[in-house]
């Protein structure tokens, strides 16, 4: 590898550099123009579904959580609350403001969202990096006394202005399998795609329909974690072939409508290295991102009746500079 002042070693596995020294926006840059043409070409019917969740789903979280629900208000003007404020003698006008975690519902997994410690110069040493070499407490800096964190690299805004639109595949695997609790490992996707016939090209963006966000909707913000551990496939980070597939297939973003894509249980060991091996491939070595919550029970139900998988879809997070995930309403168009 060519020496660089943040790194001249990449981990096995890893596309560091193939986008160039200075790439924030890893596989996305697979979705070129013409490929947003050939995903334009998807659209038959011209209708749409939107893709996110109520932005206060799932809701329940306990009051130490580590994300919190959205919470609206309304600041004063004028020792008044800007809601239906009065604006001379004919209009009136409402204003509000939004607490939220940025990862809490339907949301972007951004490239600073996991990170790992690897020996970037071959001293032996490793040190804590994210995708591409760019450093942890100089490229994406936590809080400093007053000073907000900061994601000056990879921030999720970057990925935002590429538009994250291209062509979108469902892999239906609710229909494939149940809604019951399942690992997708390598050949049970082969499967999926075999028997659905899904075309899967380069620049694609992967969604994973298992039927978890419809038992999450249905449960009206008061979830049952214990029947939710048991609903729904979820891939499985632990098997090399799936993980091998993925480097190979060129996809640019993978998407699911549970909370995590690859499994994560009660019995997850929360100590382990490998607690999210699919994250650390995608995110860390191929610098893909990762969507999660997103709402795909209506898409899933008109694909399935029209014989359909894939569309046009359009999902930037919000370009909100420094920051690692955001929530995202994304479109798909059929």
């Amino acid at each position: 590898m060519p020496n660089t002042r943040r790194w001249t070693r990449r981990p096995e596995g890893s596309n560091w550099g193939d986008f160039g020294m200075e790439d924030q926006v890893g596989r996305l840059n697979l979705i070129t123009p013409e490929e947003r043409r050939a995903a334009a070409a998807e659209i038959k019917e011209g209708i749409c579904f939107l893709l996110s969740l109520p932005l206060d789903f799932p809701g329940g979280e306990e009051p130490d959580a580590g994300r919190r629900a959205p919470v609206l208000f309304a600041r004063d003007w004028g020792g008044m609350p800007a809601y239906n404020f009065p604006m001379g003698p004919k209009l009136i006008m409402s204003d509000d403001h939004v607490i939220m975690s940025l990862q809490y519902s339907t949301q972007w997994d951004g490239l600073a969202h996991i990170g790992a410690m690897f020996d970037v110069d071959g001293s032996g040493k490793p040190i804590p990096v994210y995708y591409n070499g760019w450093r942890a407490h100089e490229h994406v800096v936590g809080p400093q006394g007053d000073r907000a964190p900061c994601a000056h690299k990879l921030g999720v805004d970057s990925l935002a202005v590429t538009g994250v639109q291209g062509r979108g595949i469902l892999f239906d695997f609710a229909r494939e399998f149940g809604t019951g609790h399942t690992l997708i490992d390598y050949d049970k996707l082969m499967r999926t795609i075999d028997t659905q016939k899904i075309e899967v090209r380069k620049g694609d963006i992967m969604l994973s329909y298992t039927g978890y966000g419809d038992a999450l909707m249905a449960m009206a913000k008061k979830p049952d974690y214990e029947l939710l551990h048991r609903t729904g496939a979820a891939l499985d980070g632990s098997d090399r072939r799936l993980l091998d597939w993925i480097t190979d297939s060129g996809v640019a973003a993978i998407i699911s409508d549970n909370p995590a894509i690859e499994y994560q249980g009660p019995d997850t060991d929360f100590g382990s290295h490998d607690l999210l091996p699919l994250h650390e491939h995608c995110i860390f070595k191929l610098g893909i991102p990762l969507g999660e919550y997103f709402w795909l029970g209506d898409l899933a139900a008109y694909l399935r009746k029209a014989g359909r998988h894939a569309f046009l879809l359009t999902a930037p997070p919000l370009r909100l500079p420094g920051a690692i995930g955001s929530p995202v309403s994304a479109v798909a168009t059929v």
